[in-house]
């Protein structure tokens, strides 16, 4: 089942508190807990709180902070925004929604209002959002002021424009519909929009279409000088302005009016309060005084023995001036609004069909994790348990700078090898904001631990006819103080690789940490976080021409290392070939492999041979292996050989713009992981977390 569903529109004045006051009463009645989220709110202009936060968490009796309900406010986003950092905005949307996630079984995400200017912005954060946190949308559009065929249009663009962003839209809501037209909505959607997709139409509800004393009041910033709380609900069907002679002023008086004017006219103020007390003249919603004119207390002293059925408000604005604003009030639904909010509850109730809906949410598969969501976890599972990772190459300004990020984050604890004053030197010259005594610098040559480091390696290799000399000029190398820093417990965990070549990086590993018991081959996996998902590629930078035996061990760590990072393992063996239709020695060997990998471990989820193409292309893999439980959503996929695996990372990283998170080697006592050296500031922080989690003993 999902974990949350995303209220979207593309407009404001949508009427989709409807379907979120509706989907929380129907998840309540399944779900144990459910939580409300809504990642942007509307500025607060000087309000405690957002009306539909408190209006959720009060109605439903959510047990939570207002506060842990939302992220930003519109004008927040904008601004970072305009200054390059909405990837800081996604980050702190997905830790305030992880965050809730932890306390409640299902969220439900209502996206932004779409109030005043930056709609345009709206609709791609919305996308943003929902992308990100990898949760299926319902997209809620009104028909008010449109023509059928433009309403219907609007919907399928809004349809088209989540899909494009490879956002899965559950359903679509027509909503504010006339009832006469309901049918006809809703075939032409049904026809127009993929079967899978649920389809819902709504007509429009008078009394929800109406504003209330309470929203008029609020939005004109008013004083209410006569009226009682429960009278701040009166509904309001029209405006009428009062500027002409009290009898043919009567004659404009319909049910529900407000009534607008300016505080000085008695004679209209108490004819409408006598309209309202009279069988002949229909009901009053309200009076607005306009001009800031207060009433003579002679008047007020009437007014209040007379009625206390009409609340009145006063405001410094014109009587024209109020019209106008008045004209561009959205209803919305208040807390204290129990009518507005039952109603909007039983309308969601007979227009929606519940068991369709819930049966949509149960069996809804995400595609995988998020490469954001992904990058979150790894950031939080490291922090949990923090861990101490060595870099041994401190002469290079990129290490110095993840470490910054690292430290400053209390990510892992970092030890950094080189000499301390030219250390010290670089970080003042690249100014960067690192408090030197919350790392630790050691240079090898002058270590105290040097003898010992000595001694250890000499007793580990004097079989290979390693002398005392030798394993101390050995030591005095970087790669091996780091890793014997790890085999001796000093560090958790060890990246090197910026300023090394592989062999330089690895072979002190291979030498003394070894492998892991029942291992016989180390290799390396990458976190390919793609535009939409988390593929793990292995093995792309280690086994040059691996074996058939050696090509399933590496699928069986690779799918190991996978379920451990949080990602679910469908293994693909990736050939030139899909299942029984090639041969040769190359296929013969993944098919092979494949063998292997399913007697030894059958609990894992395999394919192959099997191409890239029916390997991660739903509609092709089920074509070509139309019974596999991999073809198609491969989450896990081995290359041959090193040649198609290094230069397929590669062509994918460089092409499409994908982080390659790694390499990550598998099969070592203890985490050693070795870097390009083209690697760039971020690929050592990205290494250095997944080092730490490893060292967490995952």
């Amino acid at each position: 089942m999902s974990k949350a569903v995303y209220i979207a529109t593309m407009e404001s004045g949508s009427g989709k508190s409807i379907v979120t006051l509706g989907l929380m009463r129907l998840l309540l009645g399944r779900v144990a807990k459910v939580g409300y989220f809504k990642p942007v709110i509307s500025d607060l202009n000087g309000r405690k709180l957002d009306n539909h936060i408190n209006t959720i968490l009060s109605h439903f009796e959510l047990d939570y902070a207002p506060e842990e309900a939302y992220a930003f406010t519109k004008s927040e986003v904008l601004a970072k925004k305009h200054l390059g950092q909405i990837d800081d905005v996604i980050d702190s949307i997905i830790e305030k929604y992880q965050q809730l996630s932890r306390k409640f079984d299902f969220i439900l995400i209502e996206g932004t209002d779409f109030s005043g200017e930056g709609t345009a912005t709206e609709l791609e954060i919305n996308n943003i959002i929902a992308k990100n946190l990898g949760v299926p949308c319902i997209i809620v559009e009104s028909g008010v002021g449109k023509t059928m065929q433009e309403f219907v249009n609007n919907l399928l663009t809004a349809y088209d424009l989540f899909k494009e962003n490879e956002v899965d839209v559950l359903g679509v809501v027509a909503n504010m519909v006339q009832p006469e037209n309901l049918e006809w909505v809703k075939e032409e959607l049904y026809q127009k929009l993929p079967k899978k997709v649920l389809v819902y139409a709504i007509p429009i509800i008078e009394y929800l279409a109406h504003p209330t004393i309470r929203e008029v009041s609020k939005s004109l910033n008013a004083e209410i000088i006569i009226g009682e709380e429960n009278l701040l609900n009166n509904q309001i069907a029209q405006f009428v302005i009062g500027a002409m002679r009290l009898s043919n002023f009567l004659d404009h008086v319909k049910e529900n009016s407000l009534i607008i004017t300016s505080g000085d006219r008695a004679d209209l103020i108490l004819g409408a309060l006598q309209a309202e007390a009279s069988y002949n003249y229909p009901s009053v919603s309200g009076i607005v005084l306009t001009g800031g004119l207060n009433i003579e207390e002679s008047v007020k002293k009437l007014i209040e023995g007379l009625s206390r059925k009409i609340p009145i408000l006063t405001v410094k604005q014109n009587t024209y001036e109020i019209a106008d604003a008045l004209g561009h009030i959205h209803p919305q639904i208040y807390a204290e609004n129990k009518e507005k909010i039952l109603l909007s509850i039983r309308t969601f109730d007979k227009y929606v069909e519940e068991f369709e809906l819930t049966h949509a949410l149960i069996n809804f598969e995400t595609k995988g994790i998020t490469p954001r969501m992904f990058q979150y976890n790894l950031l939080k599972k490291a922090q949990q348990d923090k861990k101490h990772i060595v870099l041994p190459e401190g002469k290079d300004d990129r290490i110095l700078s993840a470490a910054a990020r690292l430290v400053n984050q209390n990510i892992v604890d970092i030890t950094i090898l080189g000499k301390k004053e030219e250390i010290e030197k670089r970080i003042q010259s690249l100014k960067l904001r690192l408090d030197i005594d919350k790392i630790k610098i050691i240079d090898p040559e002058n270590s105290p631990l040097l003898d010992d480091y000595a001694n250890t390696l000499y007793e580990l290799r004097k079989h290979k006819n390693m002398n005392l000399a030798m394993a101390e000029d050995k030591m005095v190398d970087v790669s091996y103080f780091g890793t014997m820093m790890v085999y001796k417990g000093h560090a958790d965990g060890m990246v090197s690789g910026a300023a090394h070549t592989t062999q330089h990086t690895i072979l002190p590993a291979l030498q003394f940490i070894k492998t892991k018991p029942g291992v016989s081959v180390v290799s390396s996996i990458f976190f390919m976080c793609l535009d939409d998902r988390v593929s793990v590629f292995g093995d792309c930078a280690i086994n040059p021409n691996p074996t058939a035996k050696e090509l399933a061990e590496i699928a069986i760590s690779s799918a190991d290392s996978s379920k451990a990072f949080g990602i679910e393992p469908k293994v693909a063996m990736l050939s030139y070939s899909s299942g029984s239709s090639g041969i040769g020695q190359d296929v013969d060997r993944v098919r092979e492999a494949t063998k292997v990998v399913k007697e030894l471990r059958p609990d894992i989820l395999i394919e192959g041979p099997i191409q890239y193409d029916a390997a991660v292309d739903f509609e092709v893999g089920k074509k070509k292996l139309p019974d596999s439980k991999v073809a198609g959503q491969a989450s896990v996929l081995i290359f041959p050989d090193l040649n198609t695996g290094n230069n397929t990372y590669k062509a994918v990283q460089r092409e499409t713009g994908a982080l390659a998170i790694g390499p990550m080697l598998q099969g070592l006592n203890k985490p050693v992981n070795d870097l390009s050296r083209g690697c760039t500031e971020d690929d050592i922080f990205n290494t250095v977390i997944i080092t730490a989690i490893q060292a967490q003993g995952l």
